[in-house]
């Protein structure tokens, strides 16, 4: 697919990897198909045809606000989605940034605790009031509160031997549709201290204090008047107090290094956790209809540090595509941003996931999204509509936008050059005699003739020539290409001679920018999925 240029790719790692730069920065020295044209949209979309069961919706995914690590307010990120055309935010405020380190063995007494601009557990009911705020004095603009996750991050090396390396600050989730405030500050994350919880190791925490007895005991005895003052005896009282003062400071270390007695779900000095920390808060927000994005996977983050006598300090997340397939029941993942990305690509993390799901080994397909990580104006080069995720909504509300995007009834457009935006006026598969047909997010029954007729076309926001080139992607293989200019039409019948499960068909596009679009589903109930080998046709 079209990337953006390299120069554009390191500015968007320089704006990922700040954040935790900058904790460790501070912290250690002091340690030590849709026809979805859209209508009335603004600037860069055009109308057209739509479906009369759902209205398009044009959304912005992952947008930050001042409530954190935003430069802009609620109203001004409104104004601005209004003049640009986009009819829904779906905000992504940080939530607990709290990063900590402490040094072995007494981790919370000897520690450094960074915090940056961020919403807590109390600010959580404040921050969906003002939410609710916005919205009323900006009607034209859907504000979808959410916010954005670090579920774990874990640490390795030392200090002494310089390899001290902090993991995953990066590794995040985007997470919206929860209910209430409560359920948003409840979440098991590593650095939410109320979701902390209490246990047997709580009490466990509280055995230090069984050293103030023999300590009390000691120093009783060093004052009990001896029978006969003797060197012996005046050395053992000494030592008797010596002992009960040493006994005493250890316990207070002990405990004061057990405080706070409750803990978090998984700790951030555990290496062996895997995704256990990450597949806890999927099932906690999916148990709560909440929705679970994947955010920025394969954005890469590292930064060495070097602080003279206290070593070289290492922050790092690896890209994790792997993540898709290695946890279920979350939402979706971000699979079109400003950045090299391959899970997208034919036969990759997302198209297995997605044969997972047809094959019964998962109960929903990841939905792919669109996310465009905005902070600021200009920041990393971002403009607030580079990308955008087109919706099929039943009704324009903040409950339409989450059910489109649970279903996964949206494609996604990367404006590479400013003023040209792709569009997928048309792609649905239907029925050979055109009886039936199904449109993104989508299932059409597998009719008998097996034969499907694929109908796609893509034009510009310009109305002029762009060269393209259009895939069409099913069930993980290439079955079609075709190359031109906007705008292009394409239609071509697909046989599944012997197919006897379902499949899927999905579309992307690539030129000057990039649409990716989400499956339409084909199937029936009987059989094991058969290998229909791969036919690719090449127009141009």
């Amino acid at each position: 697919m079209s990337q953006p240029g390299i120069e554009t790719q390191a500015k968007v790692h320089m704006f990922r990897t700040g954040r935790m730069g900058r904790a460790i920065a501070m912290g250690l020295p002091l340690l030590l198909g849709l026809n979805l044209g859209i209508v009335a949209a603004g600037p860069g979309f055009a109308a057209s045809k739509s479906d009369a069961a759902f209205q398009p919706l044009v959304a912005a995914i992952h947008v930050h606000s001042s409530w954190s690590t935003g430069s802009l307010t609620l109203d001004q990120l409104a104004e601005r989605a209004e003049g640009l055309g986009i009819q829904a935010l779906v905000l992504s405020d940080d939530f607990a940034l709290r990063f900590e380190y402490g040094l072995p063995p007494f981790r919370n007494v000897i520690r450094r605790t960074v915090t940056f601009p961020s919403l807590t557990s109390q600010e959580m009911s404040a921050f969906l009031s003002g939410v609710a705020a916005a919205q009323e004095r900006h009607p034209n603009v859907l504000l979808v509160p959410g916010i954005e996750v670090t579920p774990h991050y874990y640490w390795t090396g030392s200090l002494l031997d310089r390899s001290l390396t902090m993991h995953n600050g990066e590794r995040n989730f985007l997470v919206v549709g929860l209910s209430n405030s409560r359920d948003y500050a409840s979440l098991p994350l590593t650095g939410n201290p109320a979701s902390y919880h209490y246990g047997w190791e709580s009490l466990g925490s509280l055995a230090p204090g069984l050293l103030f007895i023999p300590a009390g005991w000691m120093w009783r005895r060093r004052t009990t008047p001896p029978r006969r003052w003797t060197v012996p005896r005046v050395v053992l009282a000494k030592a008797r107090g010596g002992c009960a003062v040493i006994l005493a400071i250890t316990g207070v270390l002990l405990i004061m290094n057990a405080w706070p007695l409750s803990r978090p779900a998984f700790s951030s000095y555990d290496q062996g956790l895997g995704y256990r920390p990450y597949q806890a808060v999927i099932d906690m927000v999916t148990k709560r209809k909440g929705l679970v994005i994947w955010s920025l996977p394969e954005v890469r983050d590292f930064n060495q540090y070097s602080y003279g006598p206290l070593g070289t300090v290492t922050v790092k997340t690896d890209p994790h595509p792997g993540a898709l397939m290695a946890t279920k029941r979350y939402t979706g993942f971000g699979g079109l941003y400003q950045d090299s990305r391959s899970a997208h690509q034919p036969g990759g993390p997302w198209d297995r996931t997605i044969m997972e799901y047809l094959e019964g080994q998962r109960t929903t397909p990841p939905v792919l999204f669109g996310e465009i990580a905005f902070h600021r104006p200009g920041e990393a080069g971002i403009r607030l509509d580079q990308v955008v995720n087109v919706l099929r909504v039943r009704n324009r509300s903040v409950s339409g936008i989450l059910d489109a995007l649970r279903a996964g009834r949206l494609y996604v457009v990367g404006q590479y050059r400013p003023g040209v935006h792709l569009r997928l006026d048309e792609f649905q598969v239907a029925s050979g005699d055109g009886a039936s047909t199904a449109e993104v997010g989508g299932w059409l029954a597998l009719p008998e003739t097996r034969e499907l007729m694929v109908s796609l076309s893509v034009s510009a926001a310009d109305d002029q020539a762009h060269p393209i080139t259009v895939t069409v992607v099913r069930s993980g293989q290439v079955i079609a290409q075709k190359k031109g200019s906007t705008p292009l039409s394409h239609r071509f019948l697909d046989r599944l001679d012997g197919q006897t499960n379902a499949v899927f068909y999905r579309v992307a596009v690539e030129g000057r920018g990039e649409i990716l679009s989400n499956p339409i589903f084909v199937g029936t109930d009987a059989g094991p999925r058969q290998d229909m080998g791969s036919r690719i046709t090449v127009e141009s």
